[in-house]
């Protein structure tokens, strides 16, 4: 029984971004011992891998050169678009391993590495199972252009977010407003929207633009120069870390001030827009442990205080802002709900008229009557109503008065501060004013410290609701009179307010 005849190898071969310096010496060993050289290339354009690896090319080499059925890239990728491509990349496959089968190597050209954004990889994916395959790294087109460029990409334990161009206008400014370093690629005809995404995420001014980055045509321009005519397919752009930059310089006055919810606990709560502003920052004031839950960045001063100190701390904030510094007053929760939003406007509403002048937002977070009923279902789903029960800013009689009254409109209601180590007897007051008017079996939620280290969720009746069971990092639902509970199988519990209503 005769030998089965060779096998050729299959190599992924990385070239680089384009200086044909940067081929590796692998690269150059594995193209020179091969027997079959392919590549991918446009129709009636050279290909960008064949031309950086042309001296490494001998005239013994067989050339299989894999022409794609279309000439640019479609930016919506329509059935018709794909099934093409699919049929295009499996007749591919399939003269490669011709050659193979026929005992010859083939070494497949990638600019920058085969497996960040090659086309190989789809060749790969239908041969590598088939036939002994290798992949041979080379340098990407971003850390190519990075070094170009003279800029770091990332210092420290910031993360690096690579973005493709051809995504939707809204999700690259959501991604870019995350406060990370980010490179993004696949410009071409995606660059009047990646523009637009990335002045209104507020990263243009940091963005560096470079297109064939290492090649002889190489060019760095500024963003703002370049026309959106003009942006080749092979162009990227940097938008580099901030950590390791020098301490900002304050800012001209008048300066700005950014109010910024963290959300109850979690950190995958807080807004993209909120995390960029506190990235952005020269000083972040608030109440010591939301401070805290903030992550450090070179360069900023950090200004904690007591948690009973609002209107003083608003005040300092605003005499921040007005001496040049960009400063975020941070919040649990969000900021305009019994937080600092309220404490820094009646602090510029009542003081130095030159505040008036000052860039004031206010960034919105998830509150904590929202996570607290995303734990549970939806008993906030119909009319509801928000009431603290901390009488230090407010008589007891005005509580009890708005507690009676939206008893009386069957409103499912959000009670804070519930109780604190001198306050013991509101809790139980607002239960008997409510026993008045809701049915013993109301479902009472109470959940405490939502997204922390020591979240806890319990779903009681509201004639057995104890008050000891809540302290001031307790929210407590208290339904309607239509809302209504069920376990599931598993045994969980969730309370529902109807959005019809009886």
């Amino acid at each position: 029984m005769s030998e089965r005849a060779r096998v050729g190898r299959l190599f992924g071969v990385g070239v680089g971004p384009g200086d044909p310096d940067l081929i590796t010496f692998k690269a150059a060993r594995v193209i020179r011992e091969a027997q079959v050289v392919a590549y991918l290339a446009a129709r009636r354009n050279v290909s960008n891998a064949r031309s950086i690896a042309s001296a490494r090319i001998r005239a013994e080499h067989i050339e299989l050169a894999l022409i794609y059925p279309m000439t640019t890239e479609v930016i919506e990728r329509t059935q018709g678009y794909e099934e093409t491509l699919r049929a295009f990349y499996d007749e591919s496959a399939e003269r490669i391993a011709a050659h193979l089968e026929h005992g010859r190597d083939v070494a497949v050209l990638c600019e920058g590495d085969p497996f960040f954004y090659g086309s190989y990889m789809y060749l790969h994916d239908r041969l590598a199972h088939r036939y002994e395959t290798e992949v041979i790294p080379g340098i990407a087109s971003v850390t190519a252009a990075s070094a170009r460029l003279g800029t770091p990409l990332v210092r420290r334990d910031t993360p690096l977010l690579i973005l493709p161009g051809t995504l939707p206008e809204q999700t690259l400014t959501n991604a870019l407003a995350d406060g990370r370093a980010y490179a993004i690629v696949k410009l071409g005809r995606n660059f009047p929207k990646v523009k637009s995404a990335l002045r209104r995420a507020g990263v243009d001014q940091r963005a560096l633009y470079i297109e064939r980055a290492t090649m002889t045509s190489e060019r760095i321009v500024a963003l703002h120069d370049v026309l959106a005519e003009e942006a080749p397919y092979f162009s990227l752009i940097i938008v580099p870390s901030r950590e390791g930059e020098p301490p900002s310089a304050p800012a001209q006055a008048p300066g700005n001030i950014r109010v910024v919810g963290l959300g109850p606990g979690a950190s995958e709560w807080l807004s993209p827009e909120a995390r960029e502003a506190l990235r952005d920052a020269t000083d972040l004031v608030g109440y010591q442990p939301y401070l805290d839950r903030v992550a450090p960045y070179a360069g900023q001063e950090r200004h904690g205080s007591d948690n009973r100190v609002e209107i003083e701390r608003a005040r300092h904030a605003l005499a921040l802002a007005q001496a040049g510094r960009r400063v975020c007053v941070v919040s649990s929760g969000d900021p305009g709900i019994f937080a600092m939003a309220t404490a820094v406007l009646e602090a510029i509403d009542r003081g130095e008229p030159t505040w008036r002048e000052l860039d004031i937002r206010i960034l919105p977070g998830i509150s904590a009557m929202q996570a607290a009923a995303s734990r549970v279902g939806a008993p906030l789903g119909h009319d509801f109503c928000v009431i603290s029960l901390s009488d230090r800013l407010k008589p007891w009689a005005t509580i009890a008065q708005r507690l009676e009254a939206a008893a009386a409109a069957d409103f499912a209601l959000a009670l804070y501060n519930p109780s604190s180590s001198q306050r013991q007897s509101q809790l139980e007051e607002a239960r008997a004013i409510l026993m008045r008017r809701r049915a013993p079996q109301t479902p009472v939620v109470l959940a405490r410290d939502i997204g922390g280290s020591d979240e806890r969720i319990a779903v009681v009746d509201l004639a057995t609701l104890n008050p000891r069971d809540a302290d001031m990092r307790t929210v407590i639902l208290i339904g309607s009179s239509a809302t209504r509970s069920f376990s599931n199988a598993n045994g969980r519990r969730f309370v529902y307010t109807p959005r019809a209503y009886p």
